[in-house]
């Protein structure tokens, strides 16, 4: 049984590929490696997946026509976990071509790889809790209306939905997405929330706090996260029949929405240090607040997270500081 991760080299590509080797799988790992942020740190985590016998890393860039549908074929591929993207809210707004050929036209290639294969039994790709957009009810729940995205890289992420809808829809193909919320955690990365500001604090800078600092996240732990989706690739969803394809969606999230002050207030504990604060105003594309309704995900997929941000910025600290002691 073989494994096609693409964004391995990513921070929830890279977990999700260890966990599928710590189980015995094949994991044929895929990334371009674009410098969006630290490559340094992209290969780092690939060096620790290269040192398993059962792993093997391609770099290739998905929106090649045919590329990854060729590799998948000769790797006898029955199974996708499709978590490449480019990612961040903010960067969109300056660089939309990048998320039109990352988050679209990839993921056409991805799922016309998946048609053409005939072992294939699912296809799992990551989507986003910035799909909710504008949406003020909350919790958000997979049932919500999602037709108000707040920035092209949410476009783009709903759109992904829907392309997997229709391919589940014409060719069958068991399909089943995951909304993410703000993921964090031991190799995480550079660009989101836990990061930038543990870099700052330890810098002296002052931290940007959007909003003037009124925002709540559904901060959720990689640790957490990871059971999910394997969870979720060993579940593929059942084909209804006409009106009913085998397609699903799920929130991943830990289920609470933390205020941003609590949020600082523990990497200041963590850190041993006190922030310097600086208040903005809202940004383009960003939302107040997410929160994620987690019953869908509990009841099919077990999922059941336990990680609170005091231990789980604990440990993302712990393993900041000795990833830049290890350079």
């Amino acid at each position: 049984m073989t494994v096609l991760v693409t964004g391995a080299a990513g921070f929830i590509g890279y977990h999700v590929s260890t966990a599928l080797l710590a189980r015995g799988e094949r994991v044929v790992g895929v990334d371009n490696l674009n410098p969006y942020y630290s490559v340094a740190l992209k290969r780092a985590r690939l060096r620790r997946l290269q040192a398993h016998r059962h792993f093997a890393f391609h770099r290739l860039d998905l929106a090649t026509p045919g590329r990854i549908a060729a590799l998948a074929t000769h790797a006898r591929v029955d199974r996708v976990v499709h978590l490449a993207a480019q990612a961040g809210v903010r960067y969109s707004l300056d660089h939309p071509r990048a998320y039109v050929a990352s988050n679209l036209v990839a993921q056409l290639e991805v799922m016309e790889a998946c048609r053409a294969l005939k072992r294939l039994t699912h296809f799992v790709y990551a989507s986003s809790s910035s799909v909710y957009g504008g949406n003020t009810k909350l919790p958000f729940s997979e049932g919500d209306r999602v037709d108000t995205p707040q920035s092209l890289y949410a476009a783009t992420k709903r759109s992904d939905e829907l392309m997997a809808y229709c391919y589940a829809h014409l060719y069958r193909i068991p399909t089943t997405g995951l909304r993410f919320f703000t993921v964090y955690g031991p190799w995480g990365r550079p660009d989101m929330a836990a990061w930038l500001f543990v870099e700052a604090i330890e810098c002296g800078r002052p931290i940007r706090l959007f909003n003037d600092g009124r925002m709540r996240r559904d901060f959720t732990y990689i640790d957490d996260v990871v059971p999910g989706v394997l969870a979720a690739l060993d579940r593929p969803p059942a084909d209804g029949g006409p009106g009913a394809p085998p397609h699903r969606i799920y929130n991943l999230g830990n289920n609470r929405a933390e205020d941003l002050g609590r949020f600082v207030a523990v990497l200041e504990a963590a850190l041993g240090k006190t922030a310097r604060r600086r208040n903005l105003p809202m940004q383009k594309g960003d939302v107040p607040a997410t929160y994620a309704d987690i019953a869908a995900a509990r009841r099919d997929l077990g999922f059941a997270p336990r990680t609170a941000i005091d231990e789980g910025l604990r440990r993302f600290v712990a393993w900041y500081r000795d990833y830049h002691k290890r350079r």
